[in-house]
């Protein structure tokens, strides 16, 4: 029986020092210890496929809560299927004492875990559909206000077609018409294709 912890944030620049400082509290060993950094939406990611791969039966996995496991309800009771059912592995959430399959192995008790489990899976999709509900709200609410989202753009100047024109005929360096311009080597042949509809529409 080999002790495992399990962390996952959201992105890269998000700090896990708290689900760190949990597992290493639990002892559990700095190499048995899975980090991913990145979203909750599923299970394709790299740590945790390499964590299915060394787990083995009667073994235990810790997790900080049930939203580090994942955000989708259905995702979250067939991974935990797998986990105790198919693979025998026990898995605990710190956060609740009562998700922990090494207890309560009776009928009534694995009755309530599963009811724990269904309601925090829930929970955690539900909380992230509201997170990206107002995430929307707020992007839709800042357009009405006239903020725009991305790279500025960048407007090209009167003398574009002429400068294209000198590129084209190779007289001058595609380095020195970007560097004269102030743009991306993709914003120029963007803004090319575009002069090029314009003069074929104006025709």
């Amino acid at each position: 029986m080999t002790e495992y912890g399990y962390i996952r944030v959201s992105s890269t620049d998000q700090n896990e020092d708290r689900q760190l400082v949990a597992m290493q509290e639990l002892g559990i060993l700095s190499k048995n210890t899975f980090i991913d950094k990145q979203s909750g939406k599923d299970f394709d990611r790299p740590q945790y496929q390499r964590m299915l791969g060394v787990l083995q039966a009667d073994d235990i996995l810790y997790i900080k809560s049930i939203d580090r496991l994942g955000r989708n309800y259905a995702d979250i009771q067939g991974q935990w299927r797998i986990l105790t059912k198919e693979m025998g592995v026990d898995v605990a959430v710190i956060d609740m004492p009562l998700l922990d399959t090494r207890l309560n192995k009776d009928l009534m008790g694995t009755f309530i875990a599963d009811l724990v489990l269904q309601i925090l899976s829930f929970v955690a999709q539900n909380e992230r559909e509201n997170i990206r509900k107002r995430q929307a709200e707020g992007i839709a609410t800042a357009k009405a206000k006239g903020v725009t989202f991305g790279r500025p753009t960048i407007d090209a100047p009167s003398d574009f077609a002429q400068l294209v024109a000198q590129w084209e005929r190779g007289k001058t360096p595609m380095e020195s018409i970007l560097q004269k311009l102030n743009m991306s080597i993709s914003t120029f042949y963007r803004r090319r294709r575009e002069l090029k509809l314009t003069l074929k529409n104006g025709k």
